[in-house]
């Protein structure tokens, strides 16, 4: 599969997988930023991507990060849908005691493409019985 992209910053990356089997691509920051703890931020990362129809981009934060500096993506997954063609953006939240920085491009998060069900949703009088019925939040135990 092909994925089309416009680099809006002729310094940003070309997105590549770092290791073959990778499932996702790292996103970089345009721009140097901060973040305080607590603060979140929309950080562009100076591409515009065309997902293909029948999939969606989720962009996911980097593990490192989160275990290092405690910092994580606000909205993760974030979803990119096929149609969307602005300037990707991650919305990123520092969750640690420490202010964080970050210089102009240092890979701040991941986008994987990942494919999706064209679902044609049905209204119906009432839905088949599972052995977990309507139990949600916690129902199994801890």
């Amino acid at each position: 599969m092909q994925a089309s992209f416009v680099r809006l910053d002729p310094e940003v990356e070309i997105p590549t997988r770092s290791h073959i089997g990778d499932a996702a691509v790292d996103l970089q920051t345009r721009y140097d930023i901060s973040l305080e703890p607590g603060e979140r931020v929309a950080v562009p990362t100076g591409l515009a991507v065309a997902i293909p129809e029948g999939f969606a981009g989720l962009v996911l934060p980097r593990s490192g990060h989160a275990k290092r500096l405690g910092v994580g993506v606000v909205n993760g997954p974030g979803l990119i849908d096929s149609g969307y063609r602005g300037e990707v953006s991650v919305l990123l939240i520092n969750h640690g005691s420490e202010k964080v920085e970050f210089r102009k491009g240092e890979r701040i998060a991941q986008l994987a493409v990942i494919p999706v069900a064209a679902v044609d949703w049905v209204e119906v009088e009432s839905l088949d019985e599972t052995s977990r019925g309507d139990g949600g939040f916690g129902s199994t135990g801890s």
